[in-house]
């Protein structure tokens, strides 16, 4: 997961309303949805427990680092992508929307967008349906 502390999206304070604070959960999650967006995205790596107690988390693949000093930041996104699509094609789609995204929705810049293709998701067959039953 993300560091524990917000990230103060406005530093300046240039709107002198006062401050505009954000978890590093909330980026992830923002992140981890447009990330299973993405054509050839077959789904998002998660951990055990998700699986086992069958709940769902938005954030899951996704982990997100702050540089105070740059004032960006750097996801690792972990995907599992469909059988047959472009690997490179898939992630410099996925790199650019996510930094795309965060853009729109937060005003933050990405400085990188690491893509980490986990596996590869092959179509069921009618063969490998009808041994399942």
């Amino acid at each position: 997961m993300a560091d524990s502390k917000y990230i103060v999206i406005d530093p300046e304070n240039k709107n002198n309303l006062g401050d505009i604070n954000i978890s590093p959960a909330v980026l992830e999650v923002l992140l981890g949805i447009a990330a299973s967006k993405v054509s050839g995205v077959s789904e998002m790596r998660g951990t055990l427990a998700d699986s086992i107690l069958g709940r769902e988390k938005r954030s899951k693949g996704v982990t997100v680092s702050y540089d105070e000093k740059t004032g960006k930041l750097t996801a690792d996104v972990y995907v599992y992508l469909k059988y047959g699509v472009s690997v490179p094609q898939v992630a410099l789609e996925m790199q650019k929307d996510l930094t795309q995204q965060l853009q729109y929705m937060t005003e933050m810049e990405m400085a990188q967008v690491n893509v980490h293709v986990v596996g590869l998701v092959t179509p069921r067959t009618d063969k490998q349906v009808a041994n399942s039953k």
